[in-house]
């Protein structure tokens, strides 16, 4: 039984009250903020030693801190420097986004290592594992994209970002609109390519089903990603953007109705007199779920410090480290980039 069924039931599970202790609101009151889906507390049911964490409404901010090794820079002992010293700083989530080297061993050892729920993109297993197999991106299967899931919720993963809303529609829409920058989410432009190369839906979006039934099996926070989000102020509100928003809505629904927890993505760079139509939007089409920020971004010209600039409050917002972004700093840079 998941969390948000247990608090649906009426139940205040021992994770809820001590989040509801340090949130310093009641037991009762976290609980059917759980149970409507408008608060979550990711933790995977095998990592039980983790603090509990609760994003959402009516809670304070909470920072999340990307790290993650690639296929230039693969160390080990740099990424759990980088975790420590992101924890440290205040860090209440962790996000292992590694792409190259060891990412297996990079990601046990941050589970077993750190205290706080950890994340990941399993999309980026799927083409790590593939490549190990000879296959090119576009060569990957279904089954080959769950295979990364299942990997990891096994091991322990507490909350995962994927890109379901970046359908076969969403991308007509981009195309028949233009954009200045066309796709810049990593996993929304594999997912484009993918799609284009092989001519089928998303298949994370044909198999969301799938996808809640392993969810649910390890309790794990579905993060749904925005693949389409704008990666330039000009391309901000635009209908590839809406379009992925509101399938996302929907999405969350029916993760709802299966008791699987979920936060939603977005909105990148976007103007600032269009902050609050944004978070608006968001709140509306996704029934008050959880908002996992990315930006708001109001100007493109911060190289190496874009999560810096974001100058609007939301349930969660994300702390980059600049190796993500300009392939520098350790630890000391991701410090500063939480605080």
């Amino acid at each position: 039984m998941t969390l948000m069924h247990r608090a649906r039931q009426g139940e205040i599970p021992e994770v809820i009250a001590l989040a509801a202790e340090s949130e310093h609101v009641a037991p009762e009151k976290l609980r059917d903020l759980v149970a409507a889906g408008r608060v979550v507390i990711p933790r995977n049911r095998k990592r039980r030693e983790i603090r509990p964490v609760a994003i959402g409404e009516g809670l304070t901010i909470k920072v999340n801190a990307n790290v993650g090794s690639s296929r230039d820079r693969a160390d080990l002992s740099l990424e759990m420097e980088k975790m420590r010293a992101a924890v440290a700083a205040g860090a209440d989530a962790v996000m292992d986004l590694s792409t190259g080297g060891p990412i297996d061993e990079i990601r046990r050892a941050i589970l077993a290592g750190c205290p706080v729920p950890i994340g990941t993109v399993p999309l980026y297993q799927a083409a790590a594992d593939g490549n190990l197999r000879g296959k090119s991106w576009v060569e990957l299967t279904a089954d080959d994209f769950f295979a990364g899931i299942e990997k990891q919720a096994g091991e322990g993963v507490d909350f995962m970002t994927v890109h379901c809303g970046v359908t076969r529609a969403s991308i007509e829409r981009l195309v028949r609109e233009g954009r200045r920058l066309d796709i810049v989410s990593r996993g929304g432009s594999l997912l484009a390519e993918w799609m284009d190369f092989n001519g089928q839906e998303n298949p994370f979006y044909e198999q969301y089903d799938r996808l809640l039934a392993i969810c649910r099996e390890y309790d794990i926070t579905i993060s749904l990603g925005d693949g389409l989000r704008p990666g330039c102020l000009a391309d901000a509100t635009d209908r590839a953007q809406v379009h992925e928003l509101m399938t996302l809505g929907e999405l969350t629904e029916r993760a709802w109705a299966k008791y699987v927890q979920v936060m939603v993505e977005g909105p990148g760079h976007v103007p600032m007199h269009q902050i609050a139509a944004n978070i608006v939007l968001q709140k509306r089409l996704c029934h008050g779920a959880p908002f996992y920020v990315l930006g708001p971004l109001v100007t493109d010209i911060a190289p190496g410090r874009p999560r810096a600039m974001s100058a609007a409050c939301a349930a969660i917002r994300v702390a980059i480290t600049p190796s993500r972004t300009s392939s520098t700093g350790g630890s000391r840079r991701c410090s500063e980039g939480v605080t």
